[in-house]
């Protein structure tokens, strides 16, 4: 035992020592590179945090946020945020390379960085809110004239919508009019924080409103247009920034890059809040658990099925989930359960099938980027569902047609158990099923007779052996 122990505790030294030596070393002046790509989630937060402090840690002089992305969830983004102004080195926001964009959240991420630059061939804005159980109407002003309308309110300064850009417009619903308000009112805040172009910020919430970048540039919605991040670093150098109360002069023409990726942890969590993902698992979860039901004691189906519904509901809790959608999905499962144990002619498997589609369509907030499930694999499960619903109709229009009698069940001359005697009547037992028993003799208990004919649901039988000892 003894042994054992210290051959454990050699082994966990050697593998921290291993760990320190494969571990990143203080890197001095460096610039750190950030990755967003994709749909801006829970697990897009975790990975800009943890990265942002292992660059601060690492003694990193310049932050560099690499946005693609075509939006994501309010939540994560304005986690980002708040990471991003809370940073006490230079925080430079550059979306790329060439063909990428940051539309929707991304244009937030932009507004918030200390430098904005784009690579050519990209584009931001498109920043309309989306909220969570329907879609955030744009005003109804053609989506073609927003350019016009922001150039206007630059050239007007008597125009109403630069005179008050706080102002709301009259939607006709006060919950949108509040969503859009507060919207409205956040990017402009960034935007005049950073000294840029709140005007066309606000048309970007609005009206979707979309420049790219040499555009951008222009009207003064980015400092920079750089094709790569060596041209980046070259055009930052020298460059004066306000962070926080003083001002840096950036150094950065020699100054090396080195990115942060994202670990196992990142990418595990990026895997289990991806919609379809979480979707299947709660599907697995429930399936695992009713197999389980249907034969205990296998222990497997259970163990995964418990496993994929908490990892499923951990996943809900950090995803846009429609709670009346995911209440639909458990409704329906019940009911086409309901008619596997109890057949109604297919009423329970409609209806339940009805309630499974509409909950699993209703579960994510579709109109959100990246954050929806595949319409496809609803249509693949409402299939099987369905198959499953028709086969018990099948199983139960057969069992139905099926005329039990003792004459096709019980062949002359079978042998029955006696299991209870009273005279010559009595009860047997024959495959587990017990009959009722009609001898030309007394019966004794746990005697074998044999069947001479049967008459319905009755054996007429004739003892063949004395009783067991």
């Amino acid at each position: 035992m003894k042994k054992a122990l210290s051959a454990l505790l050699l082994l966990t030294g050697l593998a921290g020592l291993v760990g320190a030596l494969w571990a990143d070393e203080p890197r001095g002046e460096h610039a750190a590179l950030i990755r967003i790509e994709g749909a801006i989630g829970p697990a897009t937060s975790q990975y800009f945090e943890r990265a942002r402090q292992a660059a601060l840690e690492g003694g990193a002089q310049l932050i560099i946020v690499q946005i693609d992305t075509p939006g994501g969830l309010d939540g994560a983004m304005r986690d980002i945020i708040k990471h991003i102004l809370d940073t006490p080195v230079p925080v430079v926001g550059w979306v790329g390379p060439s063909g990428a964009r940051a539309a929707s959240a991304g244009t937030y991420l932009m507004m918030a960085t200390h430098v904005a630059a784009m690579a050519p061939g990209t584009n931001l804005g498109s920043a309309t809110p989306v909220p969570v159980g329907g879609s955030m109407p744009v005003p109804k002003t053609p989506a073609g004239a927003a350019r016009d309308k922001i150039e206007e309110a630059a050239a007007d300064d008597n125009d109403e919508r630069a005179a008050a850009p706080g102002e709301a417009e009259n939607t006709g619903d006060a919950m949108r009019n509040k969503i859009l308000n507060d919207a409205v009112a956040y990017i402009r805040g960034l935007a005049e924080l950073r000294g840029r172009n709140a005007d066309w910020a606000e048309q970007a919430v609005r009206v979707g409103a979309n420049l790219g970048a040499t555009e951008a540039k222009a009207q003064q919605v980015i400092e920079l247009v750089s094709r790569d991040l060596t041209a980046l670093m070259n055009d930052l150098d020298g460059r004066v920034v306000e962070v926080g109360e003083r001002s840096v002069t950036l150094a950065t023409a020699e100054l090396p890059i080195h990115a942060i990726e994202p670990d196992w942890r990142d990418r595990l969590l990026s895997t289990l809040t991806n919609p379809t993902v979480a979707y299947l698992l709660m599907m697995a979860g429930i399936y695992g658990l009713l197999l389980e039901g249907y034969n205990p004691g296998a222990i497997l189906p259970g163990t995964v099925g418990a496993i994929c519904l908490l990892l499923a509901l951990f996943a809900f809790q950090m995803l846009p989930v429609n709670y009346v959608g995911l209440a639909l999905i458990a409704l329906g499962l019940a009911l086409m359960i309901g008619e596997a144990f109890a057949p109604s002619f297919g009423v329970l498997g409609v209806g339940g099938l009805a309630a499974f589609v509409l909950g699993s369509v209703f579960l994510m907030d579709t109109d959100v980027p990246g954050y929806g499930v595949h319409l496809g694999l609803i249509a693949g499960m409402a299939i099987v569902g369905a198959g499953v619903i028709g086969l018990s109709m099948v199983l139960f229009a057969r069992s139905r047609r099926a005329r039990v009698s003792a004459g096709s069940a019980m062949a002359p001359a079978a042998t029955v158990r006696v299991v209870e005697a009273s005279g010559a009547q009595g009860w047997g037992l024959v495959n587990g099923e017990r009959w009722r028993l009609q001898s030309t003799q007394p019966l004794t208990l746990n005697t074998s007779v044999r069947v001479i004919r049967t008459e319905g649901l009755t054996l007429y039988v004739e003892p063949i052996s004395s009783p067991e000892r």
